[in-house]
């Protein structure tokens, strides 16, 4: 495991299969991914597998807020079904 993907994995909701994603969309460490953000990481991470979910997105929110997505706000979830739908098309 590098050391970057060590790092990534340390956040909530990151495991293995995502921050190796993170990493191919040249995010590599937890205060990159806050900087680009959960949206315009999940754009960069879409270009790669096109058949990112909703659920990733949440997961990016979730881990640069330090939660697990399950927890993200209503209001946040509603915000990010919204940025998904127009990215990628209805759920």
């Amino acid at each position: 495991m590098a050391i970057a993907e060590a790092h990534l994995t340390s956040l909530p909701n990151i495991g293995k299969t995502l921050a190796e994603l993170l990493m191919q969309a040249g995010i590599e460490t937890p205060a990159q991914l806050k900087a680009v953000g959960s949206e315009n990481a999940f754009i960069r991470i879409s270009a790669i597998d096109s058949e990112a979910c909703i659920n990733k997105l949440c997961a990016l929110e979730g881990a640069i807020q330090g939660i697990r997505w399950h927890q993200l706000s209503p209001d946040k979830k509603r915000e990010l079904k919204e940025f998904y739908v127009m990215v990628k098309g209805p759920c």
